[in-house]
Parts: structure tokens; C-alpha cells; sequence
């Protein structure tokens, strides 16, 4: 049987409403349909309190921490749309990676991150999409062994940029975000064929 990608998919936001949860869900589609199998998580279904490593000592991983590691570690693959705050990573997906990065016993160093492929995306009301957060989330992976694809794409305007349906009205940013997931699809199945 040919090599399936696996691929978790999540937005860095914890909004319900979230422009980068819409985006996000263009990519694994993009993904799905270069035959990988996704993951589709939302953040705000795993509640994390501040990574506190007098916490973690006093009372051990969260269960919630867990749960997020073990889908990490379950995939090959990361789609992350990340909004940018004040010009840099949320603290919801900071928290999230600080929490999924701890050791584990039997667990490799960075097990949960090292040798993965991802591409990253935003979208942002403002001028730039998120722009600058990107260079932040690129080196945090990059700094934990992750092969980020060069291609990304930032979404300006969000706030008028998707259809009610929650694709974007522009087909040519509709396919770019697609192709993100694709071609993460398609890099894995390369690396792993």
C-alpha cells in the first residue's frame, strides 16, 4: 500500500470566528486532495494553562498537553495558520508549542516536532496578513527541527477577503492556500517514499 501523509491541521487562534481557522481549512483541503489524510484540530477544544514548569514539576504534564503532543506525534505533516499579534506569535500557539516540546520519558527530544514538514499562512485585517508574524513561527520551527516549506502566503483584509462559505473570494489566493497543503502532501510522500 502506497504512503499516506498524515497531517494536522490548526490555526493559532483560539476565536471562534477565526480568519485563520477558515484559512487553515483551505490548506488541508488542498492537502486532502493530494491524497493525504488530515487532522483538523482547534485549539480552543484542548484549553492549556501557561506553560509553567513549576506547574509541570508540581503536578506533571496536563492531560490536555498530552492529547496535543500525541497528535503531533501521530502526524508527519503541520498546516499552521498563525494570526500575528502585535507583529508577532500568538500566545495561544507559543503556549501551544512550549507545552508539546516537553520531554517525555521514552520520548526523544523534540520528538514531537523533529523531521516534521509544515507550511505556515495567515490572515489579518491589516495591510500586511500577518506578515511578520510568519518570520517568528518560521524560526521557532525551523529552530526545533521542522522543515518549513518556503512558500507561504499572508491573506490582507481578512475581514472582507472570505465568502460566507468560508473560501476566499480571490480564486487565486484560494488556490495558493490549497497548494500549501499540497504540497506539504506532496513533500512527505517524497521524503517517505
Amino acid at each position: 500500500m502506497p504512503y499516506q501523509p498524515k497531517i494536522l491541521a490548526f490555526a493559532g487562534s483560539l476565536r471562534k470566528e477565526s480568519y485563520n481557522k477558515k484559512l487553515v481549512q483551505i490548506a488541508a483541503a488542498g492537502a486532502r486532495a493530494a491524497g493525504a489524510e488530515v487532522t483538523y484540530l482547534d485549539l480552543r477544544d484542548l484549553p492549556l494553562p501557561v506553560f509553567d514548569e513549576d506547574l509541570e514539576k508540581a503536578e506533571g504534564l496536563p492531560a490536555n498537553a498530552r492529547r496535543l503532543k500525541d497528535l503531533f506525534l501521530a502526524h508527519h505533516g503541520l498546516l499552521i495558520s498563525a494570526p500575528e499579534y502585535n507583529s508577532s506569535i500568538t500566545a495561544a500557539l507559543k503556549n501551544a508549542m512550549d507545552w508539546v516540546s516537553r520531554p517525555c520519558q521514552g520520548e526523544a527530544p523534540l520528538g514531537c516536532f523533529v523531521d516534521k514538514v509544515a507550511a505556515i499562512m495567515s490572515a489579518s485585517p491589516g495591510a500586511l496578513g500577518g506578515l511578520r508574524g510568519l518570520v517568528h513561527v518560521r524560526a521557532i520551527l525551523g529552530n526545533i527541527h521542522v522543515l518549513v516549506l518556503p512558500d507561504q502566503v499572508a491573506v490582507s483584509r481578512a475581514f472582507e477577503a472570505f465568502a460566507p462559505d468560508g473560501s476566499l473570494k480571490d480564486p487565486k489566493q484560494q488556490a495558493a492556500i490549497a497548494k500549501l497543503g499540497a504540497n506539504v502532501a506532496a513533500v512527505l510522500a517524497k521524503l517517505r517514499a
